[in-house]
């Protein structure tokens, strides 16, 4: 993976991850954008993940 390409991956995946983290103590609970909230910070860490996976793997 070129350099370029991973850490434009990274920032997406800092930026879903950052985003969801502040969204989510404003959601109820019982409510779908807490669910959705839940499931994009969960997608976040696993881009996040992936990629540092694939950097230490590279190396």
């Amino acid at each position: 993976m070129s350099p370029d390409a991973g850490q434009a991956w990274f920032r997406l995946g800092f930026f879903i991850t950052l985003v969801s983290l502040v969204i989510l103590p404003f959601q109820r609970r019982d409510s779908a954008e807490f669910v959705v909230s839940v499931i994009s910070l969960i997608i976040g860490l696993l881009i996040l993940g992936i990629i540092v996976l694939i950097v230490k793997l590279s190396k």
